[in-house]
Parts: structure tokens; sequence; C-alpha cells
């Protein structure tokens, strides 16, 4: 609440990049007191989204991926955002910001993180049709078109984004040059041996680089057709990519007078504020003693500085870290701290394999006392070690050498123990070592914890495999042992339980967790268990729905709102024209949202818990599968067209892949998985960004492994080449089912490998060489899987009792709407979650009483809700009481019943009895199938530390029958459930008459 006795200062952040978008999460964090109001103006058409992962677009295509905070982020938080709106006109002496669309706003604080733009020479040419910069994701959307009528291209440029853009180039299929005006790559990282491995890394890829190559002309009649450089020498491309640098946006500073370098930038100083004390400049715009920071981990250090001295706190930028880990074109490239350093200051050590391409060389001050900072090219797994030990002001506790080939004698250490206090681990948000070891000297043990307190390794991610080995060190340091448990009820690793199941083939939950564990189980655990159990035995999973998290209980996606989406399988994306009319008429009859998936599929969205089987049945009949778009199993075989249609196809992806996915539908592992075929090089079908992939070559296929294109993407890594299909379906037999065996729970295949002993090397070991003589049985177990394959969709259709466990109600055949629709684009999707919401027994009614109130005052009687046979061995059910909904829960491993509200006060939900019951120290609890808060089933109490709760009902058996101890029902709601969830504050919408 906004206290009365003061006004509100307005700040106006000019852009919305990914610094501005920091500035304002660390405003709203820090201003405790609520003394700002935040306006932000974007002149994009979307939120910030994130920059440098830019290049990940090119695998999924899906601008959404990027987005560093949804919509209702800054309506949750007041920030007021005009996106699609620039600023253009700062009136320091009125002190008002007025944009593009004329929406003027009084400022009592500015700030300018109005970025960069790419530089673009100027040459003759440079605005000829097909010439791109590197920047946006228009930009990115405009090249990706180009590039389906242009077969060369050249990125101008050898900096971070040049490379990035040069392997983007590449992977559309393009022949690609690099052309770098000076004599090396990564001018401001690397040195010129650096710069020669990468770059024979870069050119083994199939990139072309051209060093000291000076452009002055574009060529082509409006239209590109090739590049001139300086010694009159050509090349001939008919696609440009400018990507040489960047150059600040001060413009809107300039005009309003501000104070701007004479190579541009708005000048700040230390406290980031400009000549005007009332306006403040941070990121790539600001000049900080004659320096342009063009790295984002300075911007957000900067955001920080000024948004904690906005609240009163006291800090001062004194430049920047300009260390930086990346992976460009492949490649681990890394330096870190004074890597420039000459023989006046630091002697060298250098390791170099020409064999492997890897370049490692480190500085050290001339005592041999301090590392001063280095360069790593081709394997950068030391870099977060080297890091640290280079920013610590201790002296070196081992010799130089050390710290590059490891300490003598065959000793092992991670070297963490000996990092300063104040060490910086994460730059992203500038967490230091002192911070970590508070938070696990309170009691973190685990990484998932150590992030969500301190924030560490929630930025780039970058610092994460350095903040595990700090976690793992102090824990030692403290006699504790690293817990590796499944979670409370099984010692066990994931792995570990695996082969035990295995071994004593055991067949349901209730035993694994009778001989191997303790309690009754819980969310990770029974999805963990209920995966292992479908992956050895491939039995149907609704033989125990109610240790499958929702997706699975259900067969189907659950989404916002309660209700499901339906994917029907379409293998390899073929689909004929009499199936396409089945979905568009099942779509239309349900009223549900469609669109066409990533994944070459159509999403049917807001089917009802109740409506499923129904409309399952209809797809049955005409010949469709369940997708498993809803289990951690196998997704979809992504194809192009291949030498079916396509003139560059030399394989037949399309029948290739389908073949592929029909074998492997309905395979669980830890993880989802996806596939794709790609008929040529050109790589429509984009395998190399899936876990397992293959590439038609005129030979075979080649065969990539352990992609991934999600939130952190990877490449995929060739596993074997020249494959004919027998082989490569052999080997992808034998890589998942090694996979399903080892990976720990909700592990892909791209982190599985990253922490995989051995790596890529082991797995051709286990999978091509059978080093460990494995692949008869791995051969074994998934022709086992292929031959026992059954769709669930149609098995739910065939059988009544099964059907029965998908009705709304247990005491009624009645069904009740719980999803308010609103209409966009002529579609229907679920409205918006709304923020402020209390839990409807907070409501105020018509007497001046809660509902809580009212409910404790009205006399309750036993009311028969159903018989126990109708409810779920150890699950839940709902039944309907008026309009009151009902969350009945039949624990029957403890041998008790319990009874409470099925909405969930969290985001007003209907769905607690679909979520799994388990116990935490022994308290009987459900976990939200939504977002897994975790409520006691004794007293109704939320155990995820919100404030809010869930009532509670008495429940009593009589023979055969279910008694609940219930209020009258229009003492517990009189208004329908979409009423209910509609009520955000006080209100006497759900009152008895």
């Amino acid at each position: 609440m906004i206290a009365s006795n003061f006004a509100r200062k307005t700040i106006v952040v000019i852009g919305n990049g990914m610094v501005g978008h920091r500035f304002c999460e660390r405003l709203v964090e820090f201003d405790a007191a609520r003394q700002f109001r935040i306006v932000t103006f974007c002149e994009e058409p979307r939120a910030a989204y994130d920059r440098v992962g830019l290049t990940s677009f090119f695998a999924h295509r899906d601008a959404e991926q990027l987005m560093l905070a949804r919509k209702e982020w800054y309506l949750e938080h007041g920030v007021e955002l005009h996106i699609g709106d620039r600023a253009c006109e700062l009136n320091r002496e009125k002190k008002t910001v007025r944009s593009q669309k004329e929406v003027q706003i009084d400022y009592d604080i500015c700030v300018m993180a109005t970025g960069s733009y790419p530089f673009v020479p100027s040459i003759p040419g440079i605005q000829n049709r097909g010439v791109f910069v590197y920047r946006t994701i228009e930009d990115l959307n405009h090249i990706i078109e180009y590039s389906q009528h242009a077969k060369q291209c050249a990125i101008i440029g050898g900096g971070l984004l040049g490379l990035e853009a040069a392997k983007a180039a590449y992977d559309l299929g393009l022949e690609t040059h690099v052309v770098v005006l000076g004599p090396r790559v990564l001018a401001r990282q690397l040195d010129d041996k650096a710069s020669k491995t990468l770059v024979s890394k870069i050119e083994t890829l199939g990139i072309h680089v051209l060093l000291d190559a000076d452009t002055t002309e574009v060529l082509g009649n409006g239209q590109v057709e090739g590049l001139r450089f300086k010694d009159n020498s050509e090349l001939a491309v008919d696609m440009v990519v400018v990507s040489a640098g960047i150059v600040p946006r001060d413009d809107l500073a300039k005009a309003s007078g501000l104070n701007v370098g004479p190579r541009g930038g708005i000048v700040v100083d230390d406290h980031l504020r400009t000549s005007d004390p009332d306006v403040f400049a941070i990121g790539e715009v600001a000049l900080h003693r004659s320096m342009v920071y063009g790295l984002v981990a300075p911007g957000y250090e900067m955001a920080e500085i000024v948004a904690a001295n906005l609240c009163g706190q006291s800090r001062t930028f004194h430049g920047a870290d300009m260390s930086t880990k990346l992976k460009l074109t492949g490649v681990d490239v890394a330096s870190f701290g004074n890597h420039e350093a000459d023989a006046t200051q630091a002697k060298a050590i250098v390791f170099e394999d020409p064999f492997e391409g890897v370049y490692k060389k480190i500085l050290v001050s001339l005592d041999g006392k301090k590392l001063l900072g280095g360069i790593l090219v081709g394997d950068a797994n030391d870099y977060g070690r080297l890091l640290m030990t280079c920013k610590s002001d201790k002296p070196l506790t081992m010799s130089p050498s050390e710290l590059l080939l490891g300490p003598k004698g065959g000793a092992s250490s991670s070297g963490v123990g000996d990092l300063d206090p104040t060490a910086q681990i994460c730059s992203c948000n500038n967490v230091l070592m002192a911070n970590l070891c508070t938070a696990i000297a309170d009691g973190v043990c685990t990484v998932g914890e150590l992030k969500s307190c301190t924030r560490a390794g929630t930025g780039c991610g970058g610092c994460i495999p350095l903040v595990t080995d700090i976690l793992n060190s102090e824990l030692k340091k403290a006699g504790k042992t690293v817990n590796t448990s499944l979670c409370e009820h099984f010692t066990f690793t994931r792995q570990e339980l695996f082969h035990v199941i295995k071994i004593k083939g055991y067949r349901t939950f209730n035993e694994v967790v009778r001989e191997q564990g303790v309690g009754h189980g819980c969310e990770i655990c029974k999805p963990t268990v209920a995966s292992i159990l479908a992956s050895l035995w491939n039995e149907d999973i609704l033989e125990q729905a109610t240790v499958q998290d929702t997706n699975d209980r259900f067969l189907a996606n659950i989404q916002r709102g309660g209700s499901y989406s339906v994917v029907p399988r379409v293998p390899g994306g073929e689909i004929t024209p009499e199936k396409l009319i089945v979905l568009g008429e099942v779509g239309r009859k349900y009223n549900l949202y469609t669109k066409i998936t990533g994944g070459q599929r159509i999403d049917l969205f807001g089917a009802e818990v109740h409506q499923l089987p129904s409309i399952w049945e209809e797809l049955v009949n005409a010949g469709f599968e369940s997708g498993h778009a809803y289990g951690k199993s196998l997704r979809t075989v992504k194809s192009c067209v291949g030498s079916t249609w396509c003139r560059f196809g030399v394989q037949n992806s399309v029948g290739f892949a389908i073949r592929i996915e029909n074998r492997y539908k309905g395979l669980r592992s830890p993880h989802k998985l996806k596939g794709a075929v790609s008929g040529c090089v050109r790589e429509c079908a984009e395998a190399q960004s899936k876990d397992f992939g293959l590439i038609a070559t005129e030979a075979g296929y080649n065969l990539y492994v352990c992609g991934n294109g999600g939130s952190k993407p990877r490449h995929a890594d060739l596993l074997a080449a020249d494959l004919d299909e027998e082989t490569a379906t052999r080997y992808i037999d034998r890589f998942l089912m090694y996979y399903v065996q080892t990976a720990d729970r909700l592990t892909r295949t791209s982190v599985w490998l990253e922490k995989l002993e051995g790596g890529l090397e082991h797995l051709r070991d286990v999978i091509i060489r059978d080093k460990l003589g494995l692949c008869e049985d791995l051969d074994r177990q998934m022709q086992f899987v292929v031959d026992t394959y059954q769709c669930e969709w149609a098995a739910v259709v065939r059988d009544p009792e099964k059907r029965r466990l998908f009705q709304q109600f247990v005491n009624t055949d009645e069904t009740e709407p719980t999803i308010e629709f609103v209409s966009e684009r002529g579609q229907p999707h679920p409205a918006p979650w709304l923020d402020d919401t209390v839990p409807l027994g907070q409501l105020t009614l018509l007497n001046g009483k809660t509902l809580d109130e009212t409910t404790e005052e009205a006399e309750p009687t036993w009311v028969r809700v159903g018989s126990a046979s109708e409810f779920p061995v150890n699950g839940g059910a709902t039944i309907k009481h008026g309009h009151a909904q009902i969350a009945v829960f039949n624990f029957d491993s403890r041998q008790e019943w319990y009874a409470t509200d099925n909405m969930c006060p969290h985001k007003q939900e209907f769905a607690l009895s679909r979520g799994i019951i388990g116990d935490i120290g022994g308290v009987p609890k459900v976990a939200c199938p939504f977002h897994k808060k975790n409520f006691s089933l004794q007293d109704g109490s939320c155990l995820s530390g919100e404030d809010y709760s869930i009532r509670t009902y008495p429940v009593r058996l009589q023979d055969d029958d279910v008694f609940l101890l219930l209020p009258h029902a229009d003492a517990l709601a009189t208004a329908p459930a979409i009423e209910q969830r509609l009520c955000g504050t006080a209100c006497t919408t759900c009152a008895p008459a």
C-alpha cells in the first residue's frame, strides 16, 4: 500500500532493452516504500528480450522464447510500458519526455537506456537490397526471409556479433564468408595465436574467413552481387550482413543538450549521472571514463547501481570487468582479466594443442604470485575457476603452471576454496562469493535454493558450474554430505532407482516405496518412478493414474484456466487433406483454439477434462493417435520434404522421419525428446537443435545428438557420419535407451551430455564401439518398447472404466465451466489471471462477514458424495455441492480420507483434486498441478510458504459410502465457478441471497 503522506516521484526510463528492463526490475525490488512511479518507452514492437541469445532465434523462430518478462510482469509491478513508441523529445527545462505517439510524461528522474545501433560503413552500394544489420528480431526475420533466395553471404565484421551472424548464415544453408578489416577475429578478446586457432576451427566447419580485408564497395545494381576490397579483389556474394561494431544511440541526449563524448556516448560520472543531475545514462549509451561498454554485464551493473542509489543506498561505478565466455560457431571462447599485459607486467604460460584446436594462455605477475588474465579457445571448462582466481586478492597457493595443467602428483582440486569473499561469482546479478557462503551457512543445500535466494545463475547461466562447485565445496567444509537423493522418500538418484527397479522387477509405485523408500511419496518421486516403470515395462500409464503428473494422468497438457490441449501425432509432419478436415471439424465442434505447433503438428486448446474422451474418440476413429505432447517422451520428428519434392534434397527425409517417429512414439524418458530429419545440408528441419537429428548426405545420413532449442540452446554434436538408415536407427536406439537409463530426472539430453564423464567420445564408446558391453541389452530394451506400444487415447476410448476417470464430478453427471474465455483474432483463449485476487473464503458477503465466518456459523450436516470405489486410490476427485466444488482424496496408503476446497488460492483455479498427494515430514499434502503449491490435507495450510490456505472438511466412511460434513450449499457458494474466480476484491457476487 502506498503511504498517503508523500507524492510518488516519476521515473521515466527511455529504452526497454535488456539494461532498461534490468533497471526496472531492480528499482521494483529496492523500492520497498513504493515511492516511485515507473514509466518506460520501448520503440520495438515487443518488450525487452534476450539480445545476447538472439542467435537462438534461428533455431526456434519464436520471439516469445527470448522475452525477459511477460506484459503481466509490468502490470503486476505497476510499471507503465509503452510498446512500439519511441521517446523522441527530452525537455530538461520542463522535465518532460514526449513520444512519437504524442505521449507526454512529466518526470522527476530520467534514465537513458537507449543502447546502441550497428555501425554501418559509408561505402558505395551499402544501401543495396540484400544488405542487413544484425541487431533486432526484426533484422533476423528479414535475414531469414531473404536467405530463402540467396546462396552466398558475407559477414562484414569479425567481432562477437559478427561470428554469431556467420554461424546463423551458415545454419541457414548459405555459403558463408567472414570479412575482417584487421589481422584477427575477436581483436578485443584474443591475441594472434588464439585468433588463428579460432579461425582454423571456424574454417573446419565450412565457414570462410578473410583477414585484412578492407571493404570499399558493395557491388550490384540496386541488389547485392558482391564485395570489392581495397586491393581491388572481389568476392561474389548475393547477401551481406554488417556487424562491424556499435555506435551509442545518443541522438536524443545531444538534442537535449546533454554532454556527449567526441566519438559518441553520454558522459556520466561514477554515479552514472549525466551533466544534468536528474538524468542518468546506463548501458551501451553511457560513456564512463572515456569507455563505452558493449557487453550486457556492465550494463546490468550500471542499472543496479542507479536503482540502488535512488532508493537511498550509496554505490559507485568504477568500470566493469570485460571478461567473457561464449560459444561462437560451436567453439568455446573466453578471455578474462588483463589478457593484453605485456612482458613488462607479466609472464605468459601457454598450452597449445593443434590437433584438438585448443589454445590456452594465462598471464601471471612477474613474481608468480598473481594471475592477471588469460585467453581460452577450444576448451573453456576452467574459465570460472581461473576468473575467480584472477579476481582474488590472495596470492597464488600453487605454482602458476598448475593453474593450466592441474595439480602435480595427480591431485585434484576445484580451486574454489581459495576464492576471496569479495570475488564476484555472478556478474549478471553481482553475486559475491560471500553471498553464496552466507546462504549455504544458513542452511541452503541445493543449487536451486542457492539460485532462488541469491539470484546467482539466473542471468546468462554461465556461472552455474562454478556455483555448483562452491556449494559442494562449502558443504564438504561443513562436514555435510552433498545430497543427491531424489527426494525425502528415496535416498537414490534417478539412475540408481532405475537399476533397482529393473533388477527387482517392481511394477508399481507402492511396491517401490514400500521396499526401497519411506513415507508415501510426493510430486517429485511419484512421476519419476512412473516414468521409470513406463520406460521399462511400457504398460498403460492409467493403470497407475494417481502417481502421474496431471498431464500424464489426463493424457493432455494442462493449460491456463485448467483446460487441456489436444495434440494428435502427425508423423514427420505429413497429413492428408481428409485428416486436416477432421481436425478442423473437431476444433469447431468443441470451440477449441487452434494453432500450428513448431513441431509440424496441430494443437487444439481449451478442452475441458470431461470432453477429452469424446474428442479423442472422434480423432481415433479418423486414424489419429496420441501425440504424447503431455509426456516426458518423444514429441515429434520434424522433417523437410527432402528428395520427395525439394530440388536440393538428396534423401527421402519425410519417409525416414515417419519411420523414426513411429518407432519411438510412446517412449518414456527423463525429459521430453525431439528429433528431426533434414533432406540435405541446408537443414530446413533444424536437426542440429534437436535431441537427435539426421542430416542427409549423398552417402546416407549424419547423426547428431544432444541438441536443444529450448531456454538454453545448444547445437547437437556429430556422433557418426554417412550412415545407412538401418545403422542410424540402431545408433539412435542405443543412444535413447542409454539416456533413459542414466540421466537424472527432468534432464534434457544436452545437459546430460555436458555432465557425462567423457562426453561425446564416451557416447561413441558405448553406442558404436560397445566398450561397456551394453549394446545387446540396449537393443533388446528398445525393441521391447517398440513391440509393446499402444495408443493411450485409444485405450481410454475403448474402456468405460478409464473414461469414468475423466468425469468432472463423482456425484453427478452435470458439468460446470470453470474458465472464462475471451476472443482474440477470432479464436477463444482463457482470460488473463487476475492480480490481487483473494481466496474465496475471505470474500465479504452481504451480512458483512467473510465467507469463512459464514461457513463456520452454518450448521453442517453429513452429505453422501459417492461410493468409495468411485474415488481413485491414492488420488483425488471432485464432488459438486451446490455451486461449490470440493476435492475428495482417498489416501489409501495411509488408510485415511481427506476433503478440501478444490480451488487453489494461488491462481483461483479449480484443480486441486487433480494434484498428486503425498507427504512431507510426515504431513499429508496435495501439490497443485499448476505451480506445485503444497497444501496440508489436515488443516489446509500452505506448505510452500505463502500466507493463504484452503478449507478442509471432515470425511466419514460408512460401509462403501463416503460422507462429508458440509455446511449448506448456499453457505459455500451460490455463484458458478467462473464468477467465483472473477472475485478479485470483496464483493457480493458469491453471497447467498
